[in-house]
């Protein structure tokens, strides 16, 4: 075998079957006028279908609850409009051969209110406080938590509607599935606050909702991470054995794969446990849970993605401890974000031993939707 024939190896999950363990990280690309998703995002995401991206995870597009946006131009999916758009997105990525599933996405307190499509809206949170610790608008409701998640399981409904493989619920970064993770944010002390794995129920009720409205065949992916954009070092679990029952909810709730968001894919996620070259997130997922897992975090570069946003470039890195660690089993499936957005053949140069035409990243790339 070459050196990157594990990541050409099929998978499957529940009634999907990948060609091989190359997925597209979700990227904001905030090309969507209107909310809208036009012929050049279907195009955008073709282009990777047609050269041996095994699945296409979308940019989060948004849930039919006002002020889960900051921005016009992020795609939504509920308006006729761009669910139509999406429709096209996916009949494009088939024509290609590929697979391809949505990120269904709310900034939560992360949005201003004011801003995006609906700025009249108040910006959801699980307690109206941000991550400062300022109150800025009173705790919503058990009754509007309900709403929220039902928010998550119609769109991963008109998901299955629309034909995608696959649905990724996006529980990572600060936004607001996260928020209610996050003990700094959520001091609720009803059934959605206390402790962590209290914390959990609110992902536990939108996965569990998510699979009532996707049926048994589609498989439903959280994305999660220990991370935040507000605050880059917090963690919600600091062992293995705060870990697990966290993940349990998710277990237990139905969830078919865990897609395990660091911003450096090869560090360590308890280096004192095993070591500075133990398991990193995606690998204790898959231990403690036996789920499939997806690892992401600067892939074939040597710096996070949220640089990128300010314009830094990033050389590329070497992946063969990605590979080997796959190998291994430690997880399923790599997912490749900023190299494949500036490349959209760097899965099929990487098949085909062509390595030395992988580029440095370069922070441009992001105005382009190429």
């Amino acid at each position: 075998m070459s050196d990157t024939a594990p990541l050409f190896e099929p998978f499957t999950c529940r009634g999907l079957t990948l060609p091989n363990r190359i997925a597209m990280a979700p990227m904001t690309r905030s090309f969507s006028p209107g909310g809208v998703p036009g012929d050049n995002v279907a195009e955008y995401y073709a282009r990777r279908a047609a050269a041996d991206v095994g699945l296409i995870i979308t940019e989060g597009t948004t849930v039919g609850r006002g002020g889960a946006s900051n921005d016009p131009k992020v795609p939504n999916f509920h308006a006729e409009a761009s669910l139509k758009g999406w429709g096209h997105v996916v009949e494009r990525v088939h024509a290609e051969g590929g697979r391809i599933a949505p990120q269904i996405w709310h900034m939560g307190m992360v949005r201003k209110p004011g801003t995006g499509p609906d700025p009249d809206a108040a910006s959801d949170g699980p307690s109206g406080i941000t991550h400062t610790g300022s109150q800025v608008q009173p705790e919503p409701t058990e009754e509007e938590v309900a709403d929220m998640v039902a928010a998550y399981a119609r769109a991963a409904g008109e998901a299955k509607k629309l034909g995608f493989d696959c649905v990724e619920i996006h529980g990572a970064h600060g936004y607001l599935i996260d928020q209610f993770f996050w003990g700094v944010m959520n001091v609720r002390t009803d059934k959605y606050g206390g402790s962590l794995v209290d914390r959990a129920r609110f992902a536990g009720e939108i996965i569990a909702e998510c699979r009532k409205a996707v049926g048994e065949d589609m498989p439903v992916i959280l994305r999660w991470s220990q991370w935040k954009q507000q605050e880059y070092s917090a963690r919600l679990a600091e062992t293995p054995q705060e870990l697990e029952p966290f993940l349990q909810v998710f277990v237990d709730a139905g969830v078919d794969m865990l897609h395990c968001s660091q911003r450096r894919f090869w560090e360590a996620e308890f280096p004192e446990i095993d070591g500075e070259n133990g398991l990193n997130l995606a690998g204790w997922c898959k231990k403690l849970t036996g789920l499939p897992t997806i690892t992401v975090g600067s892939v074939g570069l040597s710096s996070d993605f949220f640089g990128a946003f300010a314009g830094q470039d990033s050389k590329s890195r070497p992946f063969n401890d990605a590979i080997e660690r796959l190998e291994k089993g430690e997880f399923d499936i790599i997912a490749v974000g900023r190299a494949l957005l500036q490349d959209p053949e760097w899965a099929k140069k990487v098949k085909e031993g062509r390595l030395d035409e992988l580029k440095s990243y370069d922070g441009k790339a992001l105005a382009t939707l190429y």
